[in-house]
Formats: structure tokens, C-alpha cells, sequence
């Protein structure tokens, strides 16, 4: 039997180590299909021989290492350079978007009745990528705490922190944009009510 009604397209975004990606996997346990945009990344880096190369030609031979693109190697070539980030973002982010999308005619002609398709974008806006979907939610959290995530999670400084945050759009300007504003500055247990609700919101108006 054919799926009657179009399946809902859903895209998380936010700042900086805000709770994104506990967001999605939460959504995903209530029921909804989840797809990440960084994981899309990962495996078109080091899986898709035509983006890879792209990769490669645009960046030097000195992202390999052990003939693959190194994540590592490819963010320190890259972030301090605009021209180059810039470049790497032209390659990269349509590339994204054609995965998510295939995907997601993937589960739409499927008779695996998902009530929604989410996708983690975090550089949903800087990559004029809201067009794609029905409905966006924005995470937030307050800067202090989105700072102390991302230094436990990625052992890197303050400064490195500001550095990325200059390169998006405010995370207030982003929960302005979005449809719904998941606040995560709380324990797990109250993001998971939170988002317990806001499931059930979303389902009534399928």
C-alpha cells in the first residue's frame, strides 16, 4: 500500500555544542527516521570517490593520510583559511543535501510508516538549506554551557570555540528562524520530556 500523505521533512539545527546530535537520537528512539548531516560528511569523504577527489584537488595531497582523507588534516587546512573553506563548503554541502534527499524519497516511497524524516543539519541557514524542509527546530543553549560541552567533548580551547561560533549565523538568529526552539541547558531526563512533548505536537499536524 502506498503512503497517502507526503512524509514531513524535519531539520534540527542550532549553535555550537548545544545538544544537536542528543536531540536527534532522542527523536529517533520516540519513532522518527534520523539521518545526520556530518555522518552524510563522513562517509561521501571516505566512501564517494567523485566528492573525495573534488576534496583532493581543490585541497592538496596533504589531507591523506594512509591514501584517505584525514578529517583531522582537512579541518586544519581549511579553517583558517576562507577562500578554502568556502570552496570545500561548494563541494560539500549540495552533495549533503543530495544524500539527504535520496534518503528521504527512500523512506517516502517505503512502506515503513515513520511519522517524520528529521535531519541533523547544523549549518542549515549558512547553506540556505531551509527551503528543503517543511519544519525546523533549533536547539539552544546558553553560551557558557554550549562552551563547557565543547571543550570536555572535543579537548579543544575557548578560542577555538569562538572561532567556529564567527563563522554561523548567531544562535538567536536561528531560533528566530525555526519553527520550534528546543531549549537544552537541563539533564537528560529534561531534554527527553521536552522533546517527549514536542514529538507529540509534531504528530498531530502530519
Amino acid at each position: 500500500m502506498e503512503r497517502m500523505l507526503k512524509l514531513r521533512k524535519v531539520a534540527i539545527t542550532g549553535g555550537l555544542s548545544c545538544g544537536k546530535s542528543s536531540v536527534c537520537r532522542i527523536l529517533k528512539e520516540l519513532g522518527a527516521y534520523a539521518v545526520s548531516a556530518d555522518e552524510i560528511v563522513h562517509h561521501l569523504l571516505s566512501s564517494d570517490v567523485n566528492v573525495s577527489q573534488k576534496v583532493v584537488d581543490l585541497l592538496g595531497k596533504s589531507i591523506l593520510k594512509n591514501n584517505q582523507i584525514h578529517r583531522s588534516l582537512l579541518a586544519e587546512r581549511v579553517f583558517q583559511n576562507y577562500r578554502l573553506l568556502t570552496g570545500l563548503e561548494k563541494i560539500l554541502h549540495p552533495a549533503v543535501y543530495g544524500e539527504i534527499e535520496q534518503q528521504y524519497q527512500k523512506q517516502q516511497d517505503s512502506k515503513n510508516q515513520f511519522p517524520f524524516f528529521i535531519a541533523e543539519v547544523p549549518l542549515l541557514y549558512e547553506s540556505d538549506g531551509a527551503k528543503f524542509f517543511d519544519t525546523i527546530i533549533s536547539v539552544v543553549a546558553d553560551p557558557e554551557i554550549s562552551l563547557q560541552r565543547f571543550k570536555t567533548h572535543t579537548h579543544k580551547s575557548e578560542k577555538e570555540f569562538q572561532s567556529r561560533m564567527a563563522r554561523q549565523i548567531s544562535p538567536l538568529e536561528k531560533a528566530i528562524r525555526a519553527d520550534y526552539v528546543v531549549l537544552n541547558n537541563g539533564t537528560l531526563s529534561e531534554l527527553q520530556q521536552s522533546l517527549r512533548e514536542l514529538y507529540q505536537e509534531l504528530k498531530i499536524y502530519i
